[in-house]
């Protein structure tokens, strides 16, 4: 990931949030961040058979999770998968979005059980992931569930994404270093 980038990133999701109308702590969703994009949400299943995203998904778990489509200059839709669950789907919309924002473009053809995919390069999935987390628990957020001494699986249910990504925003964001050494600061304990 390039230098500053995950700065960046967090402003970038405040500022969005912030155009948005919502609070810097407050919880968002990424389907009213998608309409504030003016960008649709469609589920596979509307478009394709819901045995091919069986077959796809037997044939590579996780093969397929959302994918970006530029029907037109104003008409965007993110399709995504409906096998994965609701807090999984969040994710995946969020970095597509990402991908939106940072104004990422298609580089890569990929080829999974004889179906072609279009993707972006490592170093923007990369980026699209960061700020994918950024846009669903910045760091105010992370700050202030980490004070009240929330748990990742706490996080995730309220914020509607998985534990999984709760503990990787907690931790990759330095909030949990930041919280613990400012306890460590108040008590008079000295860092580790």
């Amino acid at each position: 990931m390039r230098r500053g980038f995950k700065a960046e990133a967090e402003r970038l999701a405040d500022r969005t949030r912030a155009q948005m109308g919502i609070a810097p702590a407050e919880p968002a969703s990424v389907r009213a961040l998608a309409h504030h994009l003016n960008v649709e949400i469609v589920s596979a299943d509307q478009l394709i058979d819901l045995h091919k995203l069986q077959a796809l998904s037997a044939a590579q778990e996780g093969a397929f999770s959302a994918a970006t489509f530029h029907l037109s200059a104003d008409h965007v839709v993110i399709v995504c998968n409906p096998l994965n669950d609701p807090a999984r789907t969040n994710s995946d919309i969020a970095h597509e979005l990402a991908h939106l924002l940072l104004g990422h473009q298609v580089r890569e053809l990929q080829t999974i059980a004889g179906h072609i995919f279009l993707t972006c390069d490592p170093d923007q999935e990369e980026e699209a992931n960061w700020l994918a987390g950024c846009l669903l628990l910045p760091r105010q957020v992370l700050l202030r569930e980490a004070f009240a001494d929330a748990t990742p699986d706490a996080i995730a249910t309220k914020y509607h994404v998985s534990t999984q990504m709760a503990r990787f925003r907690l931790n990759a964001s330095g909030v949990n270093l930041q919280v613990r050494r400012a306890r460590q600061a108040r008590s008079g304990t000295p860092r580790s």
